[in-house]
This record gives C-alpha cells, structure tokens and sequence, in this order.
C-alpha cells in the first residue's frame, strides 16, 4: 500500500511571487511615465503641417508678438522688424498648447508658462524648458514651414 504524501506541492515561494508583482508595477509606472509625445516626423518638425505648407503672410505677424497656428501646432513671431521665428505651440510643462501673445510674451493658459518671442525661452515657469524651434522659410511676403 503506497500512502499520498501530506506536504503541499512545492510553488514558487512568497518573496519570489511579491518580487515578481512589484517587478511588474515598476514596468507599468514607468511606461507611463515615458509616454510623452515628443515624437518628430521625419522632417524634423513637431507639428502636423507638411512642409511648405503657407501659415501667414509676413503682415499678418506683428512685430513684438506673433499669431499661433493651431492647425499646424506652431507660433510664428517677430521679435524685431523682417526677423520672424516658429516655435511649437505646445508648452514644455505638460503639453497644453499656448492660446496667447501679449508684450513680447507667448503664454500658455494650464498653469501660466511664458515664453520669449525672441528665442522661445522660459520667462516664468512651471515650464523648464524651452518651445522648442520649428523650422519655416520667407519667401517675399509669405511664411511656409520649411
């Protein structure tokens, strides 16, 4: 007569299973925490405009501010006369995108980042960072992003 053993089935031990679980959690946190779109087309540019596409006039720009181009995710300034600039219009803190330009000033309207027409630096925080640049060409009177 063969007797059934009593001892339960060997498993995986409890710190292998707490291991394996919080192994697990830190994946996903940290997937999370690298989902932020800074992805770039293969031209380089932030926004979702094709290149050469026409965004303004050189009138429509005023000098010391600029006009933001939702559509194509971009602002395009003039810090001082004939010179014009193109930053993406989404804000380096949390990717809100910037509705306002007031005294040399792109502000987004989340938490009151502001930027430099000039350089798209960061004038007052929480942002860090700055806009970054977009590429864009002038051509007689007309903007394209190059």
């Amino acid at each position: 007569m063969t007797s059934a053993s009593t001892q339960p089935a060997a498993g995986p031990a409890r710190r292998t299973v707490m291991a394996a679980a919080g192994a697990a959690g830190l994946a996903v946190a940290l997937t999370a925490c690298g989902s932020g779109d800074d992805s770039k087309d293969a031209s380089g540019s932030a926004g979702g405009a094709a290149s050469g596409t026409t965004l303004a006039k050189t009138s429509d720009i005023p000098e010391g501010g600029g006009k933001i181009f939702k559509d194509q995710g971009v602002v395009v300034t003039q810090p001082t006369a004939g010179t014009y600039k193109a930053f993406s219009s989404k804000c380096t803190h949390q990717g809100c995108a910037v509705t306002g330009i007031t005294n040399g000033v792109i502000t987004c309207p989340c938490h009151k980042s502001e930027f430099s027409v000039e350089d798209g630096s960061v004038k007052k925080g929480p942002a860090t960072q700055p806009l970054p640049a977009e590429k864009i060409t002038v051509s007689g009177d007309e903007i394209k992003l190059a």
